[in-house]
Order: C-alpha cells, then structure tokens, then sequence
C-alpha cells in the first residue's frame, strides 16, 4: 500500500448542500416525480391524496387537543391554516376571509424549489386544508388557483365552505366531513 502525503479533506467541510430538510423535500419531490411519471399527474395526485387526508386528519386532531376544543370555528380553522403552513416553512396569509370561503395566499412553499413542476405536491395542500375545513365545519372545496408548481410567483388558495353556486363553478376538489 502507498501512503499519500496529501492530507483527506474533512467531509463534514465540504460544501455539500445535504441535511435532513433538503434530504425529505429531495425524496418527496423525486417520489411525486416518479409517480407522475409512471401513472400520470391525476393518479399521482390521488395517492398523495391519501397521504396528504391522513395527514390532515392528524393535523386537525393535534390542533384541536391543544386548543382544548371539539371542534374549530371558522375563524380558528383560517388561523390553523396560515399556522400550520408557518411551521413548516410556508409562508401563507389571509386574503379575504367569510362564512362563504377563506381565500389564502402564499409567498413560500415548505417544499421550496423542490415543488416547481411538481403539481401533484400540491396535492398535500387542498388535503390537508381540505380536511380541517371539512372535519370542522361540515364542507370545503379547495381551489387551487395558482401555485407555485405550476409556474406562479405564488399560490392563491380558496377554501370554499359552502357549496355556493362560486364553489360549484369553481375547479378543486370536495371534503366532506366524515
């Protein structure tokens, strides 16, 4: 064996932009990708549905327990949703609020740049709001209007919480509370 007298660099020096954050937003954007890929955009987005109700579900109860209550009213379900956006990175704020919709906006995804042409990520978004909204108040429909996936500067959600001829004409998808 030949011994080098060139010293190894410390690979926890070099300037490897690799930890946990970048690592799970890496896998998910790939598995989305993949899923895209393989089986088309629709069915893609029906299986991070699946993902996207149980998380929703589990979010929904942990908000609840910590709040001390049975149920959210509207108001604390459009705060859950900018909050819940907020821990995770998301930047979301309320554009226009009422007992008919919550219109929310969005300057930052939690999925970063990972999202861009990866729209069935955003699939995560309408079921989780989705679920909240319904669970609590008995209906949504999520529109997603712009995203950032798709191109946007930013995404605009509406949360339709009743099925008003607006809702109705509006493309998303329904949650009902289960």
């Amino acid at each position: 064996m030949s011994e080098s007298t060139t010293p190894r660099p410390a690979l926890a020096e070099l300037p490897i932009l690799l930890e946990r954050d970048v690592f799970l937003r890496t896998l998910i954007r790939e598995l989305s990708g993949t899923l895209q890929d393989v089986v088309g955009l629709e069915e893609a987005s029906g299986f991070i549905n699946i993902v996207g109700q149980r998380m929703g579900d589990q979010i929904n109860e942990s908000y609840k327990m910590a709040l001390g209550v049975f149920g959210l009213s509207r108001e604390q379900v459009a705060d859950v949703l900018v909050d819940l956006k907020r821990r995770i990175q998301g930047d979301f704020y309320i554009i226009e609020e009422s007992d008919e919709k919550i219109v929310l906006g969005n300057r930052a995804c939690p999925f970063a740049e990972k999202v861009i042409g990866r729209p069935a990520m955003c699939m995560m978004t309408s079921n989780v709001f989705g679920v909240i909204a319904a669970e609590n108040l008995g209906y949504a429909k999520v529109a997603l209007e712009e995203t950032i996936a798709t191109g946007h500067p930013g995404c605009r959600v509406v949360v339709h919480l009743k099925p008003t001829p607006e809702a109705e004409a509006a493309e998303g998808r329904e949650y009902f509370q289960g």
